[in-house]
């Protein structure tokens, strides 16, 4: 089963400019957006600790952060690049299920978009936790007319002890078998199942993905897209020479995971080399893919699109300008 309709097919990544119901609500009333992610969610929360857990904006050509003072919104764009040692949202899965009934009906837009724009949910937790995510996603999709799908964030780099599963191809399986197992309700819409994968960089990793895939095949695949990518880990940008960094960590040393346009290149070419291994097995033809990494504008669309990106996501471009960054910058036809 491949996305739902996406029109335009443009949408936020998971981040954090979607946590709130405010940012959820104005991403979901923008008529430039094709669908709403929330920001990656467990069952029983995350715990944010501003001190440890941060983010800041860069100048990828000569590294000097954004002015102090500056908010997330009204970043220059000189400052294009991100780095984050943030873990996941401190916001249940179950408030974002109950945000979405009050956002949809708060919002602005027209009544036949208003009833048809899709939700991506996105989760994580150990293969057993996201089975019942799944189930709880599948439960609301039951009394709701908007399409829902889940992503399940296999490719955080900042959770100490917990390298991301979608680089170990035992890990990504057990979690691949336990959707495989899971089935439908007589009657209802079926919630959509996506991955969400880190920079891979050389061809064993992919290999490693599409291996596992094919392996869940039972007889179909349970997975119905492929975000690529997250943010590049163990990236580091320095507040000074003497080399302390511009960011805290859970470690202290200021590490996280980049985004923004240096990104862009191998968010390129992970999408490229996802959809070319994807379209060499009947079995998986049908699996969307969402890019993500580096856009901020007409040309970064395009060029995502181009390559095989079926959906294109934004992260950094909306932290540094806002949700008008998808009709200022980014507006793309239905």
């Amino acid at each position: 089963m491949p996305l739902p309709l996406i029109s335009p097919p443009l949408l936020n990544s998971s981040n954090p400019w979607a946590t709130t119901v405010d940012d959820i609500q104005r991403l979901f009333d923008s008529p430039h957006t094709g669908a709403v992610t929330t920001r990656t969610s467990l069952l029983h929360g995350f715990e944010h600790d501003p001190t440890v857990h941060q983010h800041t904006f860069f100048n990828p050509h000569d590294q000097s952060l954004k002015p102090a003072g500056v908010l997330d919104g009204e970043v220059p764009k000189e400052y294009g690049a991100s780095l984050n040692t943030l873990g996941y949202s401190p916001v249940v899965l179950s408030t974002y299920l109950a945000m979405i009934a009050k956002v949809k009906n708060d919002s602005s837009l027209p009544d036949g978009k208003r009833s048809t724009k899709p939700f991506i949910l996105s989760v994580t937790g150990s293969a057993d936790a996201v089975r019942e995510c799944y189930r709880k996603i599948q439960a609301t999709q039951a009394n709701l007319d908007n399409p829902l799908c889940m992503e399940i964030n296999l490719s955080c780099p900042n959770i100490p002890d917990k390298p991301p599963p979608a680089y170990s191809g035992a890990s990504l399986s057990e979690y691949l078998q336990i959707l495989a197992n899971e089935q439908t309700p007589p009657g209802q819409r079926r919630v959509a199942i996506g991955i969400k994968t880190p920079p891979y960089t050389y061809h064993d990793q992919f290999k490693t993905l599409v291996d596992a895939l094919l392996a869940s095949c039972n007889p179909t695949c349970p997975v119905d897209f492929i975000t690529a990518t997250n943010t590049l880990g163990s990236s580091l940008v320095l507040a000074d020479i003497d080399g302390s960094p511009a960011i805290n960590s859970a470690s202290g040393a200021g590490i996280g995971g980049m985004a923004g346009s240096p990104l862009h290149p191998l968010a390129l070419g992970n999408v490229r080399t996802i959809r070319g291994m994807l379209d060499q097995h009947e079995q998986l033809r049908g699996i969307d893919v969402i890019g993500v990494g580096g856009v901020s504008s007409k040309a970064g669309f395009d060029r995502m699109r181009a390559v095989g990106a079926k959906v294109v996501g934004v992260g950094t471009a909306l932290g540094r300008e806002g949700v008008e960054v998808f009709g200022k910058r980014l507006q793309v036809a239905k």
